[in-house]
């Protein structure tokens, strides 16, 4: 067994590092922040599978045993390298409502705009399974995209939105929502969340290489 309190002073040195990062100026390659919206501690849900993204991204990355909460953005952050850029993984601990003030001084932290801001969640409006990369816009009446775009006062982040479906009667979208997948469902959601890592990575690495017009 690792002796006591070696967890917290790992977790303590990953803040550290973290937080001269933010302070350090920036590598020669490209920052990009992640972010995946939801509502902490309700892992599971329909609502926080924009969590389980990051997630999975985490793991495909290597730094799945490396999140640390930073208190300055009430988030749980990792850092991880791809090539040449660097990605800030966040998951806010925030509830969704207020998931923007978390992403909004994250990237104030890490000196990012808009732009280099990646948003990751629920879409009701597309059947489970079904994955689109949205540069910019409205939030379609998501509420943590809503939160972003105010707190960040820009609507230019792009976002990947993953398709949760939406339930016949609009009386059940709120439990829909806050519900936990179906076993059926679950069976759709691994290969799921790996083609949503394979795309939010691909996107990343073609706009670090060199500016990129369209999704």
């Amino acid at each position: 067994m690792p002796p006591p309190g070696l967890f917290l002073r790992a977790g303590f040195l990953l803040s550290w590092a973290m937080s001269r990062c933010a302070l350090e100026p920036r590598p020669p390659g490209k920052r990009w922040l992640v972010a995946g919206l939801g509502n902490p501690g309700l892992p599971g849900t329909r609502h926080s599978v924009g969590m389980a993204v990051l997630g999975q991204l985490a793991q495909r990355l290597g730094v799945a045993e490396s999140w640390a909460r930073d208190r300055r953005c009430a988030a749980d952050l990792a850092l991880a390298s791809l090539g040449d850029a660097q990605l800030v993984l966040l998951r806010p601990r925030r509830l969704m409502n207020a998931n923007g003030r978390s992403v909004a001084r994250a990237a104030e932290l890490f000196g990012l705009t808009a732009e280099e801001v990646y948003l990751v969640h629920d879409e009701l409006d597309k059947p489970l399974g079904k994955l689109a990369l949205k540069l910019g816009g409205s939030a379609r009446g998501h509420n943590g995209v809503r939160s972003c775009i105010s707190c960040l006062n820009s609507n230019a982040m792009p976002r990947l939105r993953v398709g949760i479906g939406r339930p016949t009667h609009p009386d059940a979208v709120q439990a829909h929502v806050l519900g936990c997948f179906s076993p059926a469902e679950q069976e759709l959601l691994s290969p799921l969340l790996e083609r949503a890592a394979d795309l939010l990575l691909d996107h990343i690495r073609k706009r670090s290489a060199g500016p990129l017009l369209g999704p």
